[in-house]
């Protein structure tokens, strides 16, 4: 018969402990608002060195594929301009002194190196039809180029997946390397919802995954999660006939967890870490 063990806990915590209790404790569930930048400036520098880190990140979770691939951050100041990686440098050495600043008509205004004819004609259409749109990423990574090739609408299998729930375009309209503006424009609409705003993301058919979002944080953070969705779904239906989760519960938890704010803090938590190990990104 083994013996119970039983410890008495004290009525109160003890007196040194109780000296580093906060003055006045509180539920915390929640992170504090972020402050505002303060000047344009501020906030261009906020969104070059997310930016770069993005593609640093994007690098370590395997989305690199030779030429391929570009993030896009509006500039805060000059609204039909974005900040996007140069053609030919490895997402793992971009640093905020490598982006180029691209107009309207696909011109570098400030860089040197060639810009990726595929990211003006796909990102330059968004940013025109989405004024909200800050930021939008393209990788051809590994599981959203095969799950491209179904055909098929992302399923809400998970809660992870309910980020994602009614927020995921289909565009099914390969025609090649997206190299014609017309071509970005469809994309571009196929963004935009039925009821107003705009997708997170889209599965663009025999090509890969795309995502947009209010800032540098949430589209790539949204990247991230989206392709994870697409393994998640990949391994489902390999395994046996996945059960998707209920309309009303999928449509409640994306609710809870569909926002931006969180994405942020997602993006943010990796961020971090990133910039301690690779200061270099910030040069």
């Amino acid at each position: 018969m083994s013996a119970i063990l039983s410890i008495e806990r004290p009525a109160t915590a003890p007196r040194g402990l109780r000296e580093r209790f906060n003055a006045t404790p509180r539920q915390h569930f929640w992170f504090e608002a972020p402050p505002a930048r303060p000047s344009l400036e501020a906030e261009r520098r906020h969104r070059q060195e997310r930016l770069a880190g993005a593609f640093r990140l994007f690098a370590r979770f395997g989305f690199a594929q030779g030429l391929a691939g570009h993030i896009t951050a509006r500039d805060p100041e000059l609204a039909d301009h974005f900040w996007v990686n140069p053609l030919g440098v490895h997402f793992s050495r971009i640093k905020v002194s490598d982006l180029l600043l691209v107009n309207a008509r696909g011109e570098t205004v400030i860089g040197r190196r060639p810009l990726n004819k595929a990211a003006f004609a796909i990102h330059a259409a968004i940013h025109e039809r989405h004024p909200g749109v800050v930021a939008a990423a393209h990788t051809h990574s590994t599981f959203g180029k095969a799950f491209s090739t179904l055909g098929q609408p992302l399923a809400t299998l998970t809660q992870d997946s309910c980020v994602f729930h009614g927020d995921v375009a289909l565009f099914d309209d390969f025609t090649g390397m997206v190299v014609d503006t017309s071509e970005g424009d469809r994309i571009a609409q196929a963004l935009a919802k039925e009821a107003g705003g705009v997708a997170k993301g889209a599965i663009l058919k025999n090509h890969g995954i795309l995502t947009a979002g209010p800032t540098v944080e949430a589209a790539a953070w949204w990247y991230i999660a989206l392709d994870n969705a697409c393994h998640t779904q990949l391994l489902a239906q390999a395994a046996g006939t996945p059960q998707p989760i209920d309309e009303a519960t999928a449509r409640h938890t994306h609710g809870q967890i569909g926002g931006p704010e969180g994405a942020l803090h997602a993006f943010e938590s990796l961020y971090e870490g990133l910039v301690q190990s690779e200061p270099d990104l910030l040069d």
